[in-house]
C-alpha cells in the first residue's frame, strides 16, 4: 500500500508564496521503486470540478496547466525506493488559486497533463488534501 500525505497549505495575500509538500510512503504490489510513479497535482475550488495542475513523471518531465504555468513549480526527491516528497511551489498567487490541493500518483499511462485534465476523478491514488486559501 502506497500512503501520501500532504501538507503545506496556508492563507496567504494574493502575490504570496506556499510550497506543498506530498510525502508518498510504502510499497506497489510489485515492489516497484516509488521513483519510478508518476505524481500529479490537483486542485478544486468550491462550485468546480477538479482539475489537474501539474504533473511530474519519472524522469522528472514536467507539465502544467496554462492557469499555473509560469507561477507554480513542481519537483521530487527519491528519499528511498519506498519514499518519495513531491513539491508544489505555488508563487504569485492569485485569490483564483484558492483551492484543496491533492496530490495523486497517476498511472504511467495518463501521465500526461491532458490525460490528467480529462480524468480528473479517476481512481488514483490520492492523499488526503490540503487547503490554500488566497486573500485578495
Amino acid at each position: 500500500t502506497i500512503n501520501l500525505v500532504e501538507s503545506g497549505g496556508g492563507s496567504v495575500q494574493t502575490g504570496g508564496s506556499l510550497r506543498l509538500s506530498c510525502v508518498a510512503s510504502g510499497y506497489s504490489l510489485n515492489k516497484i521503486p516509488l521513483r519510478a510513479f508518476c505524481f500529479g497535482w490537483f486542485r478544486q475550488s468550491p462550485g468546480k470540478e477538479r482539475e489537474a495542475v501539474a504533473t511530474i513523471d519519472s524522469r522528472d518531465g514536467t507539465e502544467f496547466a496554462d492557469s499555473v504555468k509560469g507561477r507554480f513549480s513542481i519537483s521530487r526527491v527519491n528519499e528511498e525506493d519506498h519514499k518519495n516528497v513531491v513539491y508544489l511551489q505555488l508563487n504569485a498567487l492569485k485569490p483564483e488559486d484558492s483551492a484543496l490541493y491533492y496530490c495523486a500518483i497517476v498511472p504511467h499511462y495518463y501521465c500526461f497533463l491532458s490525460s490528467m485534465r480529462a480524468r480528473p476523478n479517476a481512481s488514483y491514488t490520492w492523499g488526503q488534501r490540503t487547503t490554500v486559501t488566497v486573500s485578495s
